[in-house]
């Protein structure tokens, strides 16, 4: 190895202790008429980024007191700032895809799969406009039903109307406090909630 190499001068680190300290330059504060030493930075301002002015300690304060990053500025302006700072100002694109194929698709055939039109496989009938058909009323569920004065092959929205009206009506709050159809109103309750139980509504 050769130590009066070009490459080993390269890398060759000096000693700490025998390295000349950089002198401590001193700027004088950018405030008018100031001469104090400037050990302060403070930001320059809008389209300034990155660059700084020194100021000693009594200006900065006062420099900081007025600074406004957006003097100069409208409204508008200052709104459509904010609102670009939430994507931190850069561009955004919009997700998905809709029918006038704006988005390219993703898939391996260069199409969208579009829907046939075919209907979805509905195990427990619960998007269907026809209800699965209801067991035949027993004699509990049928004198639940006279109580709300329904027939027996009553709908279970029909039966939710029902009751909802003979709560109303037997109510004492719909009769000005008056108690003397209360155990009307309870008869109606405990008719609708035999019927709950049974699955009828």
């Amino acid at each position: 190895m050769k130590l009066d190499s070009k490459y080993f001068d390269g890398i060759r680190v000096r000693s700490g202790r025998n390295a000349p300290k950089p002198e401590a330059r001193t700027t004088e504060c950018a405030w008018e008429g100031c001469a104090a030493p400037a050990t302060f930075k403070a930001p320059r301002g809008r389209d300034h980024e990155g660059q700084y002015l020194n100021f000693c300690v009594d200006h900065v304060r006062l420099y900081n007191k007025s600074y406004n990053y957006f003097s100069g500025l409208g409204d508008e302006d200052i709104q459509k700032y904010l609102k670009d700072s939430l994507t931190g100002h850069r561009p955004t694109y919009p997700m998905g895809s809709n029918s006038s194929g704006a988005m390219p698709s993703t898939k391996p055939s260069g199409r969208p799969k579009r829907w046939n039109g075919a209907r979805p496989r509905d195990s427990f009938n619960l998007f269907t406009e026809d209800p699965a058909p209801r067991r035949k009323a027993r004699t509990l569920e049928v004198k639940a039903l006279q109580t709300l004065g329904l027939p027996e092959n009553a709908p279970a929205e029909t039966i939710r109307l029902r009751y909802k009206a003979l709560v109303k009506q037997y109510h004492p709050d719909s009769n000005g406090g008056d108690r003397g159809s209360e155990d009307r109103l309870r008869e109606v309750i405990q008719a609708y909630k035999l019927l709950r139980q049974s699955e009828f509504c």
